[in-house]
């Protein structure tokens, strides 16, 4: 089972809430507002106490500054619309296919049989898959032979010992292997079918509905695999 590109796994989406005034009126300040009042403070002034012209720099300062930031907030909204519109073309395309999750618990159709993956510290002579169902009932054992370090693929065909296609459900999948001389757990990580997609705020982001198991940020996602 090939594995797919996962640049777009750190994407992350925000969303901008947009603030309605009560009223429905327009209450900012804009660049011809800031100049008529301008010009009727200085029409207004005193003749023997005119507005000195450091205040009168340091106004015009503030509002330039003020509008600038109006005008960069302007450009993140849009900014922030284009990178929704992108995530959620991203997400879209993860429906209907696998994802690798932290997980040592997977859901399987009818015969339809898990897939993952198991994470050794070192090369090992072989090591055990041993298959559960929801009850803690073992349902088989898998064994690999002359299995190197780091991550290596597993699949189990959906049967029981006897060759029989077991009910569709949640099963376990737990690896023990050899290392320094004691048999130890392994880490062990499932492919799950992505069911749907939901686009969250900035806090949860991308969230993964799985099938028969729930839901998973995208950022806990470690790999994609095609159907």
């Amino acid at each position: 089972m090939g594995t797919i590109s996962n640049a777009y796994l750190d994407s992350m989406k925000w969303q901008t809430d947009q603030v309605k005034v009560d009223d429905g009126k327009n209450q900012s300040l804009d660049q011809a507002d800031f100049l008529k009042l301008l010009t009727q403070q200085l029409s207004m002034q005193d003749p023997s106490k005119p507005v000195d012209n450091d205040t009168m720099i340091s106004q015009m300062a503030s509002f330039s500054t003020v509008e600038g930031i109006s005008q960069m907030t302007a450009q993140f909204e849009d900014l922030n619309s284009v990178m929704t519109s992108s995530q959620a073309l991203q997400a879209s395309t993860l429906v209907g296919q696998k994802v690798l999750i932290p997980s040592n618990e997977s859901y399987q159709l009818e015969g339809d049989g898990i897939d993952g993956v198991v994470s050794l510290p070192q090369s090992m002579g072989g090591l055990t898959l041993r298959v559960e169902n929801s009850a803690g009932e073992l349902i088989k054992t898998i064994s690999m032979a002359n299995v190197p370090a780091g991550n290596n693929d597993f699949s189990w065909d959906g049967t029981d010992e006897d060759g029989k296609p077991v009910p569709t459900g949640e099963y376990k999948i737990s690896a023990t292997g050899l290392v320094e001389g004691e048999q130890q757990e392994l880490a062990v990580s499932t492919y799950g079918h992505v069911a749907s997609v939901s686009l969250g705020n900035t806090a949860n982001g991308v969230i993964l509905n799985l099938r028969g198991l729930g839901n998973i940020s995208l950022n806990d996602v470690l790999a994609v695999a095609e159907e």
